[in-house]
């Protein structure tokens, strides 16, 4: 099942490995799908925001470890394209054991900031009772998301995007009936959820690392390959570091904005709980495809053929601008019933202002199907600062707009809507651009 995409149609390569990838990230927004929807169907809109501002800083601390793992994919897909198998094992080593310490330090730091988190996303008294209970529960998931992310990387890095999404199958089954259980069924309440949602996590997490260990031949290594050169660990650290901080500055803005939204109410925090999983849901697709584009790229770059590189890029954003526009066409258009999916009758206020969200943000989705490419591109091309440099204008843009724009009465919370798109074409102007002076000048070559 491990796909070499140094060879063959430039885009048949980029779609295959893309669409088991995007039906596996669609599962596991299952994960968080099955939560809202059943959390706010049943147990109703302050248990919803409680879910909700979960899941945003749970997106914050697991885009630490998702980061670290794409970034050690990256290094493992260039030495794939390399053929050099020696430094591809020592890499795997390094980069495990370097983000195994760090997970288990964001682990407990997770714990032991659990009570001040409440004052930073300035939760209402009515919501942090389940917010806590929520959060107790989940962080005990963190290990389990470092387990499945760094093997499906490394899967994916080898061109095996096939297994990642079996687990991922499996796990996502599991966590809607275990939702469906602890919460109707036994009426465990917010708590329910969570532990539906660590259980499903730890069965694909130590599924795919046990099959992992059996079937993947550069995990079987001698005694040389384990030792953890200084060298490799730094050009590991060089690219999991970098686009950790990529990932983490992205979500940590994102926090920011969700403690503003939290600001304005219940109401709100209820609307952009429920509109942030369509979002996420529709956009989801070409995000993937952007990673599935990251890991062609960068096997090809390894491989020095940078003529693929350049047909791979036009034919991605093409390909990611047609997805993007038909996506925000139906969200638009289907806004109300998407949003009454989450919320209950007498739910009209949260349906109106979850509307009003997704007409704002959702119109531009390409915005962000083009940035995704960018960050895909950069990672892969090792200049994973230039990533940073991206999500620092993207989301800078989106923090400082979002505090300035709400604070003026006339326009209140539209304010924070409108500055996500401005943020994101901001981004992508400024990536396209380096892409192209920096081709121009042979700066890729290598």
């Amino acid at each position: 099942m491990n796909r070499d995409m140094t060879q063959g149609n430039v885009m048949k390569s980029m779609l295959l490995f893309a669409v088991p990838m995007i039906l596996g990230n669609l599962l596991q927004q299952c994960y968080n799908i099955a939560d809202t929807l059943i959390v706010g169907k049943y147990l109703g809109e302050n248990a919803l925001a409680a879910v909700g501002s979960s899941f945003t800083l749970m997106t914050f601390l697991t885009s630490i470890l998702l980061g670290l793992c794409m970034g050690s994919g990256a290094f493992f897909s260039i030495r794939f394209g390399e053929r050099d198998e020696k430094g591809l094992k020592e890499g795997i080593c390094a980069s495990f054991v370097l983000i195994f310490i760090l997970t288990v330090l964001l682990n407990l730091a997770a714990f032991l900031f659990l009570n001040g988190i409440r004052g930073f996303l300035r939760v209402p008294d009515e919501v942090w009772g389940d917010m806590r209970d929520y959060l107790a529960i989940i962080f005990c998931g963190i290990f389990a998301t470092f387990l499945y992310n760094y093997f499906a990387s490394l899967l994916r890095s080898i061109g095996n995007s096939v297994v990642p999404l079996m687990f991922l199958a499996v796990s996502a089954v599991l966590n809607i009936v275990l939702d469906f259980w602890f919460v109707v069924g036994l009426s465990w309440g917010v708590g329910g959820a969570a532990w539906a949602t660590v259980i499903a996590q730890y069965i694909s997490g130590a599924g795919i690392a046990v099959y992992a260990f059996l079937r993947v031949p550069h995990l079987k290594m001698t005694g040389q390959e384990r030792h953890i050169r200084k060298k490799c660990l730094r050009e590991i650290a060089g690219f999991s570091v970098l686009t950790c901080i990529q990932q983490s500055v992205m979500n940590l803005g994102i926090l920011m904005v969700q403690g503003l939204v939290n600001s304005f109410g219940v109401t709100v925090m209820a609307a952009f709980a429920a509109a942030v999983k369509i979002d996420a849901f529709a956009y989801m697709p070409v995000q993937d495809f952007g990673n599935a584009f990251s890991t062609f790229i960068a096997q090809n770059y390894g491989a020095g053929k940078l003529f693929r590189v350049r047909q791979g890029f036009r034919g991605a954003v093409v390909s990611a601008v047609a997805f993007s526009i038909t996506v925000s066409v139906l969200v638009c258009i289907f806004a109300r019933p998407l949003m009454a999916m989450f919320v209950d009758g007498e739910g009209e206020a949260v349906i109106a202002e979850g509307v009003r969200y997704l007409r704002i943000e959702g119109a531009f989705y390409c915005g962000i199907g083009c940035l995704f490419l960018l960050y895909g591109l950069y990672r892969a091309l090792g200049k994973p600062e230039m990533s940073v440099v991206l999500t620092v204008f993207s989301l800078g843009t989106r923090v400082l707009l979002a505090y300035l724009l709400s604070a003026i009465p006339a326009v209140g919370v539209t304010g924070i809507w409108w500055s996500v798109p401005i943020g994101w074409f901001l981004a992508d102007a400024v990536g396209f651009s380096y892409y192209f002076i920096c081709d121009r000048k042979g700066k890729f070559e290598r």
